[in-house]
């Protein structure tokens, strides 16, 4: 097998149909592919040395425009709808075909890399890029193999991604010009018409999401994830928003892994090499971590340069809020390698409810923790997005719905299964308002969640009294350290009892109706983990 640094023409191609590029460079160092990214005029240097790139028409995932192949194997495993759209096994190979011819000519960067840190269920993947920073993100976010592995690497799932390749909607079958096409028969997944890197992390995390579940029944998971000096595991989950970044990165825990993750039947394992945050309004103060990670063989996308200066500008949102960074996760002073860790003894599930109503922590039973990881929930706020003026609900199913080829109901009960085995603590934890709704009320303050998290971490919510929280079911903690105690049950709070007893009411209806699409397929300890609806607090 070609070796790392090494230019050749197509060798190691052929069984792509690859074979008339007019150069391929395989493996390249992150040196020489920023030499190669700045020739071809990719990108430009930031003054500590970090990659910027814009990733062009597309700022994210396009999640129309993301397919499976619909074949044999797919059929009656794939959860198909709105996420999981299928596509003509006939016509994925034709547009296969016309990528390949596509590539004739091309220089390409080929990268060999591994996405899962458990050596039992790894992906081997390799990369075929049309684009230099592509394969240099490909190398910060997947896991880099040593020379002497590259030496007899063997692929089993491949990705091509040409985002210069636009497809002919009205011949290939696609929605529009851009395209992400898993085939799950064919193990490749086919990238074009958008050069949003993204793309291919989350492709492959979607591969990860079928193949482990279905085929090696280890819980695939989209959370963070660190690890305490006694070994003591802890997983987050949480959508944009509710700082799983921020509540995960502590100084006093080792980092596993910032976003994918499985749990075996004896621990936990990070999918990545690396991390891919979001640098909208980062400082060194709020994300002293991220912050120094922004380096050279880092990258940064869709940023701009503070005027006259190579200092990014990182309050600049004006080609997208979703400004992102990929660096290695070695580039975090406290991550551990191999990311690999015990079974977890605490979850916590975070949501910014901007409605007040939800406790600042409470503990889930097994029914509860099932039904809330399928609901998957937080609100936007005012200002978050154009158009909402006042908050509203979101929710995703595990937290990750834009990702799961199986239906939501297998992954939870994957997690109840594992929380009953291994006597797991689930947390709900509330980051979002107290004492009111989102203009009444207040943010709840980071450094109590913190002592929260921590109380958690340290057992010492074991030791006190709980009550029950008559809507949601959940047990809301008496006392916490460092926390004061008339903040814990949420309807203590509000000066207005009666309008707190509505609000919650009417968010546990929206939990219901969201839930409705799901219960079919949930069983009676998910259905029971439901909210009392009408019932009050």
């Amino acid at each position: 097998m070609l070796e790392k640094g090494l230019k050749s023409t197509v060798k190691g191609l052929e069984s792509l149909g690859i074979a008339h590029a007019a150069e391929v460079n395989w493996n390249l160092s992150p040196a020489e592919l920023v030499e190669e990214a700045l020739a071809n005029g990719e990108g430009t240097l930031t003054e500590t040395g970090a990659l910027m790139c814009d990733t062009g028409k597309f700022t994210g995932r396009s999640p129309k425009d993301k397919f499976i192949v619909k074949d044999s194997k797919t059929e009656n495993t794939v959860w198909w709808g709105d996420i999981n759209i299928p596509f003509e096994p006939a016509k994925f190979d034709a547009l296969y075909a016309k990528m390949i011819k596509h590539l004739e000519g091309k220089k390409l960067y080929v990268r060999d890399a591994y996405a899962g840190a458990d050596e039992r269920y790894q992906l081997h993947l390799r990369v075929v890029n049309t684009q230099a920073w592509h394969n240099l993100f490909c190398n910060n976010m997947f896991i880099r193999p040593t020379e002497e592995q590259i030496k007899k690497f063997n692929p089993t799932f491949t990705i091509i991604n040409a985002p210069e390749f636009l497809a002919d909607p009205a011949i290939d079958g696609t929605r529009q010009s851009n395209f992400a096409i898993i085939n799950f028969s064919k193990n490749i997944i086919l990238i074009g018409g958008t050069g949003y890197a993204g793309e291919m992390k989350k492709g492959i995390f979607s591969v990860l999401n079928y193949t482990l579940p279905h085929e090696h029944k280890v819980l695939s998971m989209h959370c963070s994830a660190n690890v305490g000096e006694k070994g003591d595991t802890a997983i987050f989950f949480g959508l944009s928003g509710t700082g799983k970044t921020t509540l995960s990165a502590d100084p006093h825990r080792g980092l596993i892994g910032d976003d994918e993750h499985g749990w075996t039947e004896n621990g936990v394992f990070n999918f990545e090499g690396g991390c891919y945050a979001k640098v909208i309004d980062l400082t060194r103060e709020k994300e002293p971590q991220i912050f120094d990670a922004i380096r050279f063989g880092a990258i940064v996308e869709n940023t701009r340069y503070i005027p006259g200066t190579r200092s990014v500008d990182y309050a600049n949102g004006s080609v997208t809020e979703n400004t992102r960074t990929a660096y290695p996760i070695n580039f975090i002073s406290n991550a551990i390698e191999p990311s690999v860790a015990g079974t977890p003894k605490n979850i916590f599930f975070l949501t910014a409810d901007a409605f007040g109503v939800l406790p600042p922590i409470s503990k889930l039973n097994a029914g509860q923790a099932m039904f809330h990881f399928i609901s998957g929930y937080t609100a936007k706020v005012a200002g978050t997005e154009v158009g909402i003026t006042e908050p509203q609900t979101t929710f995703s199913a595990c937290f990750g719905a834009a990702f799961l080829p199986l239906h939501p109901t297998q992954y939870a009960e994957m997690l109840g299964k594992k929380m009953k085995e291994n006597q797991v603590n689930v947390w709900l934890v509330n980051t979002g308002w107290t004492g009111g709704p989102y203009g009444v009320g207040s943010r709840m303050k980071l450094s109590y969640t913190r002592a929260m998290i921590t109380a958690a971490l340290n057992g010492d919510l074991d030791k006190v009294g709980f009550s029950q929280n008559a809507v949601f079911g959940v047990s809301m903690p008496n006392s916490c350290p460092n926390v004061p105690a008339e903040i814990l049950h949420p309807r203590n709070t509000w000066s207005d009892k009666a309008a707190y007893d509505a609000k919650a009411a009417d968010l546990a209806a929206k939990f219901v109706k969201n839930f409705e699409k799901y219960a079919d397929f949930a069983n009676e300890e998910i259905l029971a983990g439901a909210p009392k609806v009408n019932v009050n607090a």
